[in-house]
C-alpha cells in the first residue's frame, strides 16, 4: 500500500507529539467526568478539556497551511476538491460511530442523543446540553464549520489587492469578536448569583461564536509561514527559545485554568472566560511553531508511541467515551486493583482507535488520494504538487 498523508513518512515529530498530547488530555478529563468521578490523572483530569483547544489550534494550522501553500505557489483553489477531500477524511468514521449511537443506544451509554439531523448538518453544538449521548461531537461540529468557512473566505479575499494585509486585520477583528462575545455572555451565564450557571456550556463552552477564535492562532502560524517567509525563517532559527516560551506560556495558562477557570461558590472566572480560551490557544500556537522549528527539541525528539497515537487520535476521540462507559459498567463489579481499570480502558480505547483507523480511515484516505489528489487546479499547464501534510489532516 502506498504511504498516505497521515501515515509514517513525511510526518513532523513535534506535531505528532502535540496531537498525542491533545488526545491524552481529553481522555484524562472525560475519564474523570464520565467514569471515575475523581481526579484519576491528577491535574491533567482537571485541565484536560484544553486538549480540544489544542486540536483546534492544530486544525487551524494544518488546514490553513495546505490552502496557503498552494495559493502562495500560484494555484487556483478548487472548492469542490477541498470539500471532497475533507468529506473523505472526516465523515466515514464519524458516520460509523454516529450509527452505533443511534442503532445501539443502550450499549453506547443509554442516553438520548440530540436529533440525527443536528449531527448530519454539524449543528449539534448549537444549544447543546451536557450529558447527552455523543455530546463530545460538538467539537467536530465547530471544526466542520471552520472547514466550510475558511476556503470560502479565501476565495472571497482573492478579489482584493494586498489580501494578506487584510487577512491579519480580519484575524485580529475575529479574535476581538470572540473575546467580546464571551465577556457579554459571561454576564448572564458565568456566575452562580445570576441563577443561569447551567447555561454556561450551551451558550459559551459549546458555542461556535465563543470557540471559533481558537483556530485563529493556528491560521496565523500558517499565514506567517507562507507569506512572511523571511520573518518565519528568523523565528524558526530560534526554535529552542520558541519552545521554551511555549512551555512557559502553556504552563502558565494551565495553572490559570486549574486555579481560576471555575471557582467554587462563585462560578466561572471572568478573565478565564473572556480571555482565557484565546490565551490558551495562543500558548499552544507557540508550541506549534516550536514543532515546526528544526532546532527545537519538540521537533527533533520522537516520543515513543506519539506517532501512532497521533494517527489514531481522531478515531480514539470519537469512540473513547462510549468504550470507557461500557467497560466501567462491566469491570466495576470485579473489584480490580487500583490502576488496573484505567489501564484496561486506555488499552481498549487505543485498540478501538487503531481498528477504526485501519478499517475505515485508511481505505477512505486511499480513495481520496486516487480520486481527489489535489486541492488546486493546475495553472498554465504546470503540475502543482500537494503541500506537505504533517499531522495527517
Amino acid at each position: 500500500m502506498a504511504i498516505l498523508p497521515g501515515d509514517r513518512e513525511g510526518r513532523a515529530n513535534g506535531l505528532d507529539t502535540l496531537r498525542a498530547l491533545a488526545i491524552s488530555l481529553v481522555f484524562a478529563y472525560h475519564y474523570m467526568v464520565f467514569v471515575s468521578r475523581e481526579e484519576t490523572f491528577g491535574w491533567a483530569s482537571v485541565v484536560g478539556w484544553v486538549g480540544v483547544d489544542l486540536f483546534f489550534v492544530l486544525s487551524g494550522y494544518l488546514i490553513a497551511n495546505q490552502l496557503f501553500a498552494g495559493i502562495a505557489r500560484g494555484g487556483r483553489l478548487s472548492l469542490a476538491a477541498f470539500y471532497a477531500r475533507r468529506a473523505l477524511r472526516t465523515l466515514p468514521v464519524f458516520w460509523f460511530v454516529l450509527a452505533l449511537y443511534f442503532i445501539f443506544p443502550q450499549v453506547m451509554g443509554g442516553r438520548t442523543p440530540p436529533p440525527l439531523w443536528s449531527f448530519l448538518t454539524f449543528t449539534q453544538n448549537f444549544g447543546l446540553l451536557p450529558g447527552t449521548a455523543f455530546s463530545h461531537a460538538w467539537s467536530l461540529c465547530i471544526e466542520e464549520q471552520f472547514y466550510l468557512v475558511l476556503p470560502l473566505a479565501l476565495v472571497a479575499a482573492g478579489r482584493f489587492a494586498q489580501r494578506w494585509v487584510l487577512a491579519w486585520v480580519v484575524l485580529l477583528a475575529l479574535l476581538v469578536l470572540g473575546v467580546v462575545a464571551r465577556a457579554v455572555l459571561w454576564q448572564t451565564y458565568g456566575r452562580e448569583s445570576t441563577g443561569h450557571l447551567d447555561g454556561y456550556y450551551p451558550n459559551i463552552y459549546y458555542a461556535t461564536l465563543c470557540r471559533f477564535d481558537e483556530f485563529l492562532p493556528g491560521v496565523a502560524v500558517a499565514l506567517l509561514k507562507n507569506f512572511h517567509r523571511p520573518l518565519w525563517a528568523r523565528i524558526v532559527r530560534h526554535g529552542q527559545r520558541v519552545f521554551a516560551a511555549g512551555l512557559v506560556a502553556t504552563g502558565g495558562m494551565l495553572f490559570a485554568v486549574h486555579q481560576h477557570y471555575f471557582i467554587d461558590g462563585y462560578g466561572y472566572g471572568f478573565f478565564m472566560t473572556a480571555f482565557g480560551y484565546s490565551l490558551v490557544a495562543m500558548a499552544f500556537a507557540l508550541l506549534v511553531v516550536a514543532a515546526l522549528s528544526p532546532g527545537s527539541w519538540l521537533q527533533r525528539v520522537r516520543i515513543p508511541g506519539a506517532q501512532p497515537l497521533a494517527l489514531w487520535s481522531y478515531s480514539i476521540y470519537l469512540s473513547h467515551k462510549a468504550i470507557a462507559t461500557i467497560l466501567q459498567a462491566e469491570l466495576a463489579p470485579l473489584g480490580l486493583a487500583a490502576g488496573l481499570m484505567p489501564a484496561t480502558i486506555i488499552a481498549a480505547c487505543v485498540v478501538a482507535g487503531w481498528l477504526l483507523y485501519r478499517c475505515i480511515e485508511v481505505p477512505f484516505m486511499a480513495l481520496r488520494e486516487s480520486h481527489v489528489p489535489s486541492l488546486f487546479a493546475r495553472e498554465q499547464g504546470q503540475p502543482l504538487p500537494l503541500p506537505a501534510q504533517p499531522g495527517g489532516r
